[in-house]
C-alpha cells in the first residue's frame, strides 16, 4: 500500500518530546503529545501506533513514521 501526502502529518522532536505544530483535528498550535521515543521507534519499524491528541482527544492511527512525518490511515489534508 502506497501512502500519499494527504495521509501524512508532520511532527517535531525536541529533546525527548514529540510536538505537532498544528493539530489536524482542532487546529491547536504547538501541541505537546504523550508519544514516547519508544513508540516513535516502533512506528518507524512499521508497527502501528495510536496517538490521542491531548488538545481535543482526536485519534491518529500511525501506520509508519520517518524523521519528519507520521503516515496514517486517515486522510488529513485536502478536501475530506
Amino acid at each position: 500500500m502506497k501512502i500519499t501526502f494527504e495521509y501524512t502529518w508532520p511532527y517535531e522532536r525536541m529533546m525527548n518530546d514529540i510536538y505537532i505544530a498544528e493539530c489536524p483535528f482542532c487546529k491547536s498550535d504547538n501541541v505537546l503529545t504523550s508519544f514516547k521515543e519508544e513508540q516513535l521507534e516502533l512506528a518507524k519499524e512499521g508497527v502501528k501506533q495510536r496517538l490521542i491528541m491531548p488538545c481535543c482527544h482526536g485519534k491518529l492511527r500511525i501506520l509508519n513514521a520517518d524523521d519528519d512525518y507520521f503516515y496514517t490511515d486517515e486522510k488529513l489534508r485536502g478536501p475530506q
